[in-house]
């Protein structure tokens, strides 16, 4: 990615994912980079970023989204996120 707003290394969750942007008008896909994350030292919250390939995207600029957790709503997160999983692989069996 060019111009690229968050730091990719061999630490990143997904350095590669297929993504999609909306909006009022629009819709465009490109390959992102998802990242859970938190401080090194007394960590407070749990980040979750997202950064779609500005080269492959003509409606928005070069930017990334951020979502700061607590512990609590990361865990729901990570429970919804399982459920889901569990309905997709249910889903492959059948």
């Amino acid at each position: 990615m060019a111009d690229r707003v968050l730091k990719v290394n061999a630490f990143t969750t997904f350095d590669l994912l297929d993504a999609r942007v909306e909006g009022h008008g629009f819709e465009e896909e490109a390959f992102a980079t998802l990242n859970v994350r938190t401080a090194r030292k007394e960590p407070e919250e749990v980040s979750l970023d997202l950064e779609l390939d500005n080269t492959q995207l003509d409606s928005v600029p070069a930017h990334a989204d951020r979502v700061s957790l607590s512990a609590e709503e990361a865990r729901t997160l990570a429970a919804e996120l399982q459920q889901a999983a569990e309905r997709v692989d249910g889903a492959e069996d059948a």
